[in-house]
Formats: structure tokens, sequence, C-alpha cells
């Protein structure tokens, strides 16, 4: 079919959206659990209600593809993304919060399952790869911009400026939570998704057979395989691990060291999420000449090594140290779904449905990690990301791929 560039630039938004309201959450828990006097146990319920949509929405998201086609997909996927910000925007409480967060992951959920598919036929089979690669940088840089947005929006509502747009924010926003000016914009950029969606012409999408979501039967089968359990746990443990560090960072710097979350706390997750972008293309680069095993072995023990640094050094090593984690974990999505797609056979739509689910991880760690900051505190809490950090190092040893990653020799091979 005819290449439509205008709907690959499209895809790209829609990975930047994605990132931009999924990654927002970690820098603003400081200000979510003041605002509304949370205890740091209750406030692990707010990643939960977010990332536990992905285990709710994945694989139902693929079955109302298959059915409803992408355009549909994706039109109430920001539908349901701007309920959830504009109900929170409006009444903004604990309860409404976890409500609106578990709308916005559904929305988010949904998403996931439709643009790959999409992108490798509006873009071709033959630029899948590199189109691919370019949506992750998008997806990371809305990552890097959205704490700046955060930090911004702070400092500048209710501050007695008197442009038009702070007026406006001004009269909506509540005086002392500052912060849900970031809900008016999701909202905003929401809305605005929907009537793009609504007015563009998507291409009929052929799901090739490792695409397709299979039936109960098949379900079964690959649930039965060892394997299939092992990755999907991979999976659930990296999640987990970057939204256990991402929760949490800024306010573990907060508790221990004072650090602003609203300034200081902030830029640190913004570095986070960029060296876990300019991570993705090292880590591009080090797969051609390294076992992707290696790699992630690699990375993960720099992982280790960076949160321990971040947990018991000064506040200046924190500050350093707990942006650097996000570089190691940069290789760890993209490795653990390649061997866990290259070590089953068939089936692979299906599969990447079961692994999708996995996303859950990033309910449930940052869940134990706050429950269990109630009675040891937060920097001991955070030492659960060891757990799934150790996981993550076995799978380099037990991975057994029926097809390993191609390597070259030397530096010039690249260009053979």
């Amino acid at each position: 079919m005819k290449r439509n560039s205008l709907l690959v630039f499209l895809i790209f938004i829609i990975f930047f959206v994605i990132s931009f309201l999924s990654n927002i959450l970690g820098p603003i828990i400081p200000d979510i659990v003041d605002s509304f006097d949370l205890s740091i146990g209750l406030a692990g319920f707010l990643p939960f209600a977010f990332f536990v949509s992905y285990g709710v929405m994945s694989i139902p998201s693929g079955i109302m593809t298959e059915k409803y086609r992408e355009k549909k997909v994706l039109f109430w996927a920001f539908v349901i993304a701007f309920a959830g910000a504009l109900l929170f925007a409006l009444v903004p409480s604990f309860p409404i919060a976890l409500t609106s967060l578990f709308l916005i992951g559904i929305g988010m959920a949904m998403l996931q399952v439709v643009i790959n598919p999409l992108l490798r036929v509006a873009g071709g089979e033959e630029n899948f790869a590199f189109n691919s690669v370019l949506a992750q940088l998008f997806f990371g840089g809305a990552s890097f911009l959205s704490p700046l947005l955060y930090s911004y929006l702070v400092r500048n509502v209710h501050s007695g400026e008197s442009s038009p747009i702070m007026s406006l924010f001004n009269s909506v926003v509540p005086a002392e939570m500052k912060w849900v000016s970031l809900y008016w914009v999701f909202a905003l950029i929401a809305l605005l998704m929907v009537l793009v969606i609504a007015v563009v012409r998507f291409p009929a999408v052929e799901l090739r057979d490792d695409e397709r979501m299979g039936t109960g039967e098949t379900f079964r089968e690959l649930l039965s395989n060892r394997m299939v359990l092992l990755f999907f746990l991979g999976i659930f443990s990296y999640v987990g691990t970057e939204q256990g560090i991402a929760n949490w960072a800024s306010k573990f710097l907060q508790t221990y060291h004072e650090v602003d979350p609203a300034t200081t706390g902030a830029s640190v997750m913004s570095y986070f999420w960029g060296l876990l972008t300019i991570g993705c293309v090292l880590g591009l680069v080090l797969l051609k000449f390294f076992d992707s095993r290696r790699v992630l072995m690699a990375f993960t023990v720099g992982a280790v090594v960076a949160l321990l640094v971040a947990l018991f050094g000064s506040r200046e090593t924190a500050i350093f140290a707990f942006p650097i984690t996000g570089f190691f974990a940069s290789v760890m999505w993209s490795i653990i779904v390649s061997l866990a797609l290259n070590s089953v056979p068939n089936h692979h739509g299906t599969f990447s449905g079961i692994l999708c689910s996995g996303i859950a991880g990033g309910a449930v760690v940052p869940l134990i990690i706050g429950g269990l900051g109630e009675v040891v505190g937060l920097r001991m809490a955070m030492l659960f990301n060891l757990f799934t950090l150790g996981y993550i190092l076995s799978i380099g040893f037990w991975a057994k791929p029926l097809i390993n990653n191609a390597t070259v020799r030397s530096f010039k091979d690249l260009f053979k």
C-alpha cells in the first residue's frame, strides 16, 4: 500500500502522548501526598490504579481491535483518557484520583495494543524497525518534558503572572493544589487527539499471524509453557522496577534530603527518563556487538549499583545516581521482549498480549514499596527493587532463545 507519512507522524505523536500522560505520576506523588495528607502506603495505590489497568485491558484491547478496527479503538481510548483527566481536574480528591488514573490507564493500554501494527502498515514493513526506534525516541522525549512542564506550572500558577494562560489556570486550579493544572493540560491534549482521530482516515490493517490474538485454546497452550510464564515475570519485574524507582525517587529525595519535588525533584525525574532514552540508542549499538543476554546482565548490574548509591549516598550523589538507574534500565524492556518472542516458535500475537499484561508490575511493585515504607521507612522499602532486578539478572542465565541477536566483529562491519 501507499506509505502515509502524515499518519506515521500522528502515530509518533500518539507515542508522545502515551508517555506524557503515563510517566508524570512519580514527580507529582509528593504533592499529592501533601495535598491529601496521605501516608506512603496509601500513596502506593496511585500507581497501582494506573498500571493495574494494563493487566485488565491489554488482552481485551487486542480482541477489540480485531473486531472494531484501529480507528474506533484509538478514538475511544482518547475519549476515556479525556474523561479521566477532566474528572480529576474538576474534582481533585484522593478517591477521584484513583478513578481518574484507572481511566487514563485504560486508555493508554488500548493505545499500546493498536499503534505498533498500525505503524507497520502506515510506514511500511521495510521501515518498521527504524520507525519503531524513532517512536521510542518520541516516547522518551515526552517523559523528559512532562516533569519540566509540571515544574513550570507549579512555579507560575497563582504566582501573580498576568498572562492569559496563567489567568485561566488561576481561575480553575485551587491555589493550594497548583499541580492539578497538569490534569487540565492532559484533558486538553486528550480532547485534541479525539478530534484529530475523528477526522483522519486510517488504512485497513491486515494483522500478521504473529500479531493476532488467539483463542482460549491458544492461551491454554501458552500458559502451560514454562518459558511464557518466566518471561511474563520478566516484564512484570522490569516495569515494576522502572515504576518502583520512578514513582518513589522524588518522594525519597524530599524525605531524606529535603529536595523540593517541584524543582530539583522534577529535574531528577526528567533526567531519569532522558537518560533512559539515551540508553536505548546506546543499547542498539551494543546489541550489534554483544549477545543480548550479556548486555542485559551488564546493564542490570549497573542498575543495582546505581540504585544502592542513590539510596545510601549523599544528597548530591542521590540526585546524580537516580537518573543513572534510568540509563541502566534502558535496554531491559526491548531485550526481555525480544528474548521472549525468540524463545517461543508461534502464537506471538497472543504471547505479546500476555507480556503486555505484565505491565501490571508497575501497579504491584510501587504498592509493595509504599506498604513496606510504612513499616521500615522508604529507604529500606525501595530495596525491594533489588528482588525484581535480581530476577531480570537471572534471565541472562536461563534464557535460551531459538535465534540469537545478530552481531558483528568490528565497527567497520556495521557499514557492510
